[in-house]
């Protein structure tokens, strides 16, 4: 079975295309199943729309979802069109994010750290001046966050859980192996995915998140696995999607998930 779980649109300010166009797309790359995952809203903020390039407005949540319900009885048949979004993990907001996320009928929520000590993974600056033990300290700390966003129980699986080396490939060589086999083990033991997404390659990292090394390290400790291109454009759904099931088999996985109704479903690869 081919899916991709992880696309965005226009809503978040920083992609481009309408949600049909990413439906479309799946549609003629072949696909059984597309996830619509746009970023939330920034529920901890008092703002309506308190950073309109990054995601959408507090009221056009609603709109969102009623979207993707029409198109999904639209397509019914012809593919499978998933209610997603792809949530911060903010631990001092958690509790606004679980309370306005359970209103709606969501398929799946995707939990993504994307700021460590209020500044975003993507600022490669944040590293300049750092010594050594402070660079180990911003990575355990990025993966304390993970750890914690597999605890809370409100994601199904986690987004990109090395995308820290996105704009600063120098990430990977931080010592913290042990940290990333902690997480892994609490990913496992509290039944979350991740995904593998290759939205890497649009970075200075290239390539996919995560590392071949913590797949295969998560691969011995039995975490689940899903695919998401993380695409931001139409063109880019389903992006590496065989090239990623095929290193899967290789390092050992026999099956990958998807969500529907919050359920796992796994199909064999």
């Amino acid at each position: 079975m081919k899916f991709d779980l992880h696309t965005h649109h226009f809503r978040c300010g920083h992609a481009d295309g309408t949600i049909r166009d990413y439906v479309e797309a799946a549609v003629s790359a072949g696909l059984q199943a597309i996830g619509i995952s746009d970023h939330t809203p920034y529920f901890g903020e008092k703002a309506e729309q308190a950073f309109p390039a990054i995601a959408m407005g507090k009221s056009e949540i609603a709109n969102y979802v009623e979207e993707v319900l029409q198109l999904k009885k639209e397509y019914a048949g012809k593919i499978d069109v998933l209610l997603g979004i792809e949530s911060d993990y903010f631990p001092e907001h958690f509790e606004t994010y679980r309370k306005v996320l359970s209103n709606y009928p969501f398929d799946y929520i995707i939990g993504s750290v994307h700021s460590v000590g209020g500044v975003s993974i993507f600022n490669k600056n944040r590293w300049k001046k750092l010594n050594d033990k402070q660079q180990i300290e911003v990575k355990e700390e990025y993966y304390r966050l993970i750890q914690d966003s597999a605890r809370s129980g409100l994601f199904q699986f986690l987004g990109h859980i090395d995308a820290m080396k996105g704009n600063y490939p120098a990430f990977s060589d931080i010592p913290a192996e042990r940290m990333m086999d902690e997480t892994l083990q609490v990913i496992a033991e509290h039944g979350v995915a991740i995904e593998i997404n290759t939205s890497g390659k649009t970075k200075l990292s290239g390539g996919w998140y995560p590392s071949d090394s913590i797949l295969e390290r998560a691969c011995h400790f039995g975490v689940d696995v899903t695919f998401g291109s993380d695409a931001h454009k139409p063109s880019r759904v389903a992006d590496e999607l065989n090239q990623v099931a095929a290193r899967l088999k290789e390092i050992g996985f026999k099956e990958w998930v998807y969500f529907k109704n919050k359920e796992k479903i796994s199909v064999p690869l």
